[in-house]
């Protein structure tokens, strides 16, 4: 396993504390993202000198960020590659990632790698992509013109087995285009900890013995189903043909390793996960506890190790934790971190090369008028996005409860389209600073799970009214999350952070929805109340 530190700042690198864990911690790379960068400027004065001097040219916000970590990365690169020389181009890497606001653009993702990999120009870094599914499609173009790449943000098993399949596309294109395959790299972050943060959240809202039973193990579960996975992948004819031609695995990468539950052992996500071939990245406290107590178990996850993962995602289902829609969510609020240590870099940034403008703005008066109006807008957002989450999860039961194959294939049409309006409610959330509240997203899907109490003549049990009541209140979310759009649409006339061709799909959308869902509603009345006699014998 080798063994990368997920952190870096221009302090690390001129006191020479990489160069002292290159050699004494037997660290072989150095994984960064928006949020480490965002926090390196804030510790000394070894980037004032640098961002007075892009003040003084006239620079953007942008290009002085994008200045400041190229420098720091290329720095990182020539520290580690003798590392890099030493196992053959297999370690010493550095990661530096693309712009988080530019994660739903495949385009502007590729150009973005693109402009990175040749400002820092060094054999040995990494580019990282987070596997959104336009992420996807970039991580292959990237790897087609012989850009090494760090997919990143990787929670669910289905969106890992997507991204192993985007960069064997993007391999085989290089090989048509003739590239050399063994100077492409590539590393998959799954991340973990995080996992059973979100998990045991959920966990904690059900307050049942067996809920508490399942706390703790979802996170290294998860991760062993990826290793197999990846196993599995490598087995593949597919595969082999590549690595005969000269391609590179691409290795498991398990990021996100730092405990965040202190009622666990403090290294036990990377003492759980010690496999040949993998890499971990650890920040420099998990790393430190590591070194002085860390214990290893130092072999690949048996066959009984995968029953008993997949086993445990089993439990957790039956428990009622829904754990596509965790990995789902995780997904979302990382690239929101991101956005947000993004966003907190540029206003740092700014600070230091526009000291003079940080005083100036708008009365007090102003700022107050529109501080009480940003607060009541978060409460809207986050009692809708609670309601959301609710309906999501009331979508997804009916879907699987459905026995009518017509009905199963247009809730099943509607369950992804509801997750996906979720998904752009959170975005439009990001787009104006608003943070969504977990508690109240919690409330709204437990709300959901007591709703299937609701009185319908059957106390646990499917009744023939729960088709009719599941299509009413399926049919009044929708009206209310419409009713939630045209606000918003009337918002943008003067808030230009909101889209109004946006708005206006999802308004159409939804107004589609409705028309479907009447349509459902009628058929199970029908068949419901209005049942047709029996055929005399």
């Amino acid at each position: 396993m080798a063994v990368w530190l997920d952190d870096l700042s221009r302090e690390l690198l001129a006191g020479g504390e990489l160069n002292e864990l290159i050699a004494d911690k037997h660290v072989v790379g150095v994984t960064t993202n928006p949020t480490i960068f965002a926090s390196a400027l804030s510790k000394g004065d070894r980037y004032n000198e640098q961002l007075t001097r892009l003040g003084d040219t006239g620079a953007t916000v942008d290009d002085a960020v994008f200045a400041l970590t190229t420098d720091d990365v290329r720095t990182a690169c020539d520290v580690f590659e003798p590392v890099h020389h030493r196992t053959g181009g297999v370690d010493g890497r550095v990661s530096i990632e693309v712009d988080p606001r530019l994660a739903q653009d495949a385009e502007a993702t590729t150009a973005q790698a693109r402009r990175l990999w040749n400002t820092v120009d060094r054999p040995n870094l990494l580019i990282k992509i987070p596997a959104t599914r336009k992420g996807l499609k970039a991580i292959t173009a990237v790897i087609a013109e012989g850009i090494s790449v760090n997919v990143t943000l990787i929670f669910s098993l289905d969106r890992y087995r997507e991204v192993m399949d985007a960069y064997q596309a993007g391999l085989e294109q290089a090989q048509a285009a003739g590239r050399d395959l063994s100077a492409i790299h590539s590393v998959a972050s799954f991340f973990v900890s995080r996992v059973d943060t979100e998990v045991d959240r959920r966990l904690d809202v059900l307050a049942t013995s067996e809920a508490r039973a399942l706390k703790g193990k979802a996170a290294l579960a998860n991760a062993r189903l990826a290793y197999q996975a990846y196993e599995q992948m490598t087995a593949q004819p597919r595969w082999q043909r590549l690595a005969a031609a000269g391609a590179r695995v691409q290795r498991p990468l398990w990021a996100s390793t730092g405990v965040k539950d202190p009622s666990y052992p403090d290294t036990m996500y990377v003492s759980e996960l010690v496999i040949p071939g993998t890499v971990n990245t650890m920040p420099g406290a998990t790393l430190a506890a590591f070194a002085d107590h860390g214990t290893l178990r130092a072999h690949p996850p048996t066959q009984d190790d995968y029953a008993a993962a997949a086993a445990h995602l089993e439990a957790l289902e039956h428990a009622g934790v829904d754990f596509a829609d965790i990995t789902d969510t995780l997904e979302r609020e990382g690239l929101t971190k991101f956005e947000n240590s993004w966003k907190e870099l540029g206003a740092s940034v700014e600070h230091e090369m526009h000291p003079e403008a940080a005083g100036a703005g708008e009365d007090s008066e102003s700022r107050d008028v529109k501080s009480e109006s940003a607060e009541l807008l978060a409460i809207y957002l986050n009692d809708h996005y609670s309601a959301a989450t609710g309906g999501l999860e009331l979508f997804r039961r009916a879907a699987k409860a459905q026995t009518s194959a017509d009905a199963d294939t247009a809730l099943a049409e509607l369950t992804r389209q509801v997750a996906e309006d979720r998904d752009s409610l959170a975005q439009i959330m990001t787009d104006l600073k608003v943070p969504v509240s977990h508690s109240k997203a919690a409330m709204g899907w437990l709300a959901e799970k007591a709703g299937r109490l609701k009185a319908n003549g059957h106390l646990l049990s499917r009744s023939p009214l729960s088709d009719v009541l599941e299509a009413e209140s399926m049919l009044l979310g929708v009206q209310g999350k419409t009713a939630c759009w045209r606000t918003l649409r009337a918002l943008a006339a003067t808030d230009e952070r909101l889209s109004t061709e946006h708005l206006d799909t999802l308004i159409e959308r939804a107004e589609k929805q409705i028309a479907l869902l009447e349509k459902l509603r009628t058929t199970a009345t029908t068949r419901a109340l209005h049942p047709q006699p029996s055929s005399p014998r």
